[in-house]
């Protein structure tokens, strides 16, 4: 196998280093799926399904690929109560899911991006026990569930959709272009032989203290990835039939499931950063004899070393960087402008919850059912001993079931804006601006904006949260610039309507727009020393509230003040010498993703 799949070099082309990654990648899954626990995919084309395609064609036709959409219910994932089965026997009779239906097999879930970051986890806590675990409407089950998962991620790229509970579980990620070269690929009977060979495969302690040692020098944190990376090695040797693993496999085994995991590069050798010395010329040392072996030839270094420089040096630079780069993506759970809000109304639809059904709460037909299914036999026997009528159907009050939904949050923008004199007309005039472009983009996204300007003594809220884009603008333009700077009482402020915002059900977003010079306390006097303690025990107020915030110093020059009171915020510093929308906004964005 690591001869028909070559180690991407530098100069092979990106297109044929992808398409090898892939074909690698696909190899592997086909082998040693369960043992690796799966691939994500990261095309929003068609590539993903390609790769699925040429996936099937070399697994045995005996296992099944099931599609499992990210909208199923946890019923149908995990499994639940056999409703028809339940009244026909008078018994609670439990039912498969479809991980218990693809045990041996494999799981393909598009979309995943959209599916609830709590069914994702419990999706890797099955891929960790291999059972799937059925406890509710009187039902206790346990089903076997050894499956791969394939996790298509059509995600925003600057995201992850997989959360990080099953993304650890995944040994694989391949990104962008993901179509493999089917002629890459050995055929299904050397897949056959592989999957069979598999477990009969050794790795010696020096492979295993290789993978270790990789795991340190790329600074991943995780402790499946070492046993990932040597069963992916594993499996490219069995493809190779072989029964040992060498330092190829290891090699393109690091390629796959550790470079994507990498959060930094591996330290130079220390002698490499020192400069050389110019030293006396020397007598001529004795000829060695036939024995002698150069000092500093590479093969006498230990594997492991040889291995961190091999896959260092075959991973492309700009692969590296975006490696790196998405180490730190923000993962959709984090919290952003998809966070979600329970609603009775309207939304994508969760589990039913036990209530009484009125005007705004509708009663769930089917889950009522199902809960009341169980106890059919018990409750005809009670009637008959009370002498009531038996009904074919007895359903009682804690029967009930109401339906559930979850619907976007959506943001709300607060824009707080420094009007004191400290912050000059023109720089004022250039805040308006760019809040003004920002105040037109939330109202494209549907965006609550809030407005508050502080000046003079006080601050004051002059718009509270609305979508009401032409009485923003109109406020703006009208706020006039001069005095001093309350910048406690504006932190003061912007705490109580963060607050008030998240309540409401949206995400609140604050945005302090200032020079950071604060001159007014909180009582109203003037003097920096004290104006800035206060700034400062607002900051921390602020802080402990865990709001998203940025703020963005609006001064000719970074101003130490601004950076200062920014930190004790736990807001992100922005210095802006010349105030953008652009610049702002993106600013923002960042707030709303890693807030």
């Amino acid at each position: 196998m690591t001869a028909a799949v070559p180690v991407a070099g530098a100069q092979d082309g990106a297109v044929a280093a992808a398409r090898a990654r892939a074909a690698a990648a696909l190899c592997v899954v086909a082998v040693a799926g369960r043992e690796i626990g799966g691939i994500v995919l990261r095309d929003s084309s068609a590539g993903a399904q390609q790769w699925i395609a040429a996936l099937r064609s070399v697994l045995p036709a005996s296992v099944r690929v099931l599609r499992l959409p990210a909208s199923a219910t946890d019923d149908r994932i995990f499994g639940g109560l056999d409703l028809a089965a339940t009244i026909a026997t008078g018994s609670p009779v439990a039912e498969r899911g479809v991980v218990a239906e693809a045990h041996g097999g494999v799981v393909v879930i598009p979309l995943i991006e959209r599916m609830p970051v709590a069914t994702q986890a419990r999706l890797g806590a099955v891929l960790d026990t291999g059972v799937a675990t059925v406890l509710r409407d009187g039902v206790r089950a346990s089903f076997p569930a050894e499956f791969t998962l394939i996790a298509i991620d059509e995600s925003e790229e600057e995201v992850w959709g997989v959360a990080a509970p099953l993304r650890d579980r995944l040994a694989l990620v391949l990104d962008g272009d993901v179509r493999v070269d089917e002629a890459m690929l050995p055929p299904a009977a050397t897949v056959a032989a592989a999957r069979a060979m598999l477990s009969h495969v050794f790795a010696s302690d020096d492979v295993m203290v290789g993978i270790g040692t990789m795991c340190v020098a790329f600074g991943i944190a995780s402790d499946r990835a070492p046993r990932q990376a040597l069963w992916t090695a594993r499996a490219l040797a069995a493809l190779d039939s072989r029964r040992d693993v060498e330092e190829a496999d290891v090699a393109l085994a690091a390629q796959l499931v550790l470079a994507p995991r990498a959060t930094r590069m591996p330290a130079p050798p220390p002698d490499e950063d020192e400069p050389e010395q110019e030293q006396p010329p020397e007598p001529s040392p004795p000829e060695p004899t036939s024995s002698d072996t150069p000092p500093d030839s590479p093969d006498d270094r230990p594997m492991e070393d040889r291995l961190v420089d091999a896959v260092t040096a075959a991973i492309p630079p700009e692969l590296l960087a975006e490696l790196l780069a998405r180490a730190n993506r923000p993962s959709q759970e984090l919290g952003r402008a998809g966070a979600e809000k329970e609603s009775w109304i309207r939304g994508r639809q969760v589990a039913a919850r036990r209530g009484k059904p009125d005007g705004v709460r509708r009663l769930h037909v089917l889950e009522t059912l199902r809960a009341a299914a169980p106890w059919q036999r018990a409750r005809a026997r009670a009637a008959a001993t009370r002498e009531l009528p038996v009904r074919s159907l007895i359903v009682e009050r804690d029967d009930f079931r109401i339906r559930r939904y979850v619907e976007r949050a959506g943001t709300a923008v607060i824009f707080v804006v420094d009007a004191s004199g400290s912050a000059a007309a023109q720089r004022l005039g250039e805040a308006k601006g760019a809040v003004e472009a920002l105040l037109a983009e939330s109202y494209a996204r549907r965006d609550r904006v809030s407005l508050i300007a502080f000046r003079g003594t006080t601050a004051e809220m002059l718009l509270p949260p609305t979508r009401a884009l032409a009485r923003a603008r109109k406020l703006l333009a009208s706020l006039p610039g001069g005095g001093g700077t309350p910048l406690a009482t504006a932190i003061d402020m912007a705490v109580t309507a963060g607050v008030a915002a998240r309540r409401s059900g949206t995400l609140p977003v604050v945005v302090f727009l200032t020079d950071g010079r604060a001159n007014v306390a909180r009582d109203g006097k003037g003097g920096r020393t004290e104006s800035m303690r206060d700034a400062l025990d607002a900051a921390a107020t602020f802080r402990a509230s865990n709001l998203a915030c940025v703020v963005i110093d609006t001064s000719p020059r970074p101003e130490p003040m601004a950076r200062k009171v920014a930190e004790a915020m736990g807001a992100r510093y922005v210095p802006l010498p010349v105030v953008d929308a652009r610049a702002i906004a993106g600013a923002v964005q960042l707030a709303k993703e890693v807030g």
